[in-house]
């Protein structure tokens, strides 16, 4: 049987994904603080910013698109939990990448996760505020820790249907290999 070793947790590029994750995080932090307390969305209604995009709020007690609303404390404990497994399935991942680009596509996501997260404790529901439209189509309402997920998981797409093609330097001090 394998044993757990320090490489199974931590890797050549966990530092650069966590400092992604930890900047990720406080960002959308910052931002919900600034719209929910001093902005004060709730209070101002629809703000048409311009004809396709509004800024409302919205409490998302669900996951994307609000599936799997959680109405009870017990919804929004699995809701959580499940995030928290995958978080911490993402860190696993991140200490065996050996792409720079890769590394910061899971702080990406992970720091989005972790954003939303902190939502569903602190309040139950996620605080939405980014309302796009176009032509009778309403998209999602959406955040900045979702913005983060959008990009983090379209990196990794990136790079996995063209590897190279996103400019991510693999690690030098193995020859691109990781080091176990």
């Amino acid at each position: 049987m394998n044993r757990l070793s320090r490489e199974t947790f931590w890797g050549p590029f966990s530092l650069l994904g966590f400092a992604v994750a930890l900047a990720g995080f406080l960002a959308d932090r910052l931002h919900k603080w600034w719209m929910l307390h001093v902005y004060d969305i709730a209070s101002r209604g629809k703000v048409e910013v311009t004809s396709f995009f509004d800024l409302v709020m919205a409490w998302n007690r669900g996951v994307s698109y609000g599936l799997f609303a959680a109405e009870t404390t017990t919804g929004v404990v699995i809701l959580v939990s499940f995030a928290l497994a995958v978080s911490f399935g993402l860190a696993l991942w991140l200490a065996r990448v050996d792409l720079k680009l890769t590394a910061v596509s899971i702080g990406l996501v992970l720091g989005g996760a972790i954003g939303n997260v902190y939502d569903r404790i602190a309040y139950g529901a996620v605080a939405d505020f980014f309302s796009f439209h176009a032509f009778g189509f309403y998209w999602y309402i959406f955040n900045i820790a979702d913005v983060w997920i959008a990009v983090g998981v379209g990196l990794i797409i990136l790079e996995s249907v063209w590897p190279g093609l996103a400019g991510g330097a693999k690690n030098e001090e193995s020859g691109g290999k990781s080091p176990r």
